[in-house]
């Protein structure tokens, strides 16, 4: 699938289908992402929440 990026501010944003967030089990309002660049590819993963009892 291939996608523009689009001018957010002063960088740029990326549009996430709901489909793919469904797929990567992602909530776009409470859960939190990782950008990874490796070998000139960008990776983007869901961040686990630690179980750590405050």
């Amino acid at each position: 699938m291939e996608k523009k990026l689009y001018k957010a501010g002063n960088g740029w944003g990326l549009f996430i289908p709901s489909t793919i967030l469904k797929l990567l089990k992602i909530n776009p309002e409470t859960d939190v992402v990782e950008y990874v660049v490796e070998n000139d590819v960008l990776k983007i993963k869901k961040v686990k929440p630690e179980n750590n009892a405050e």
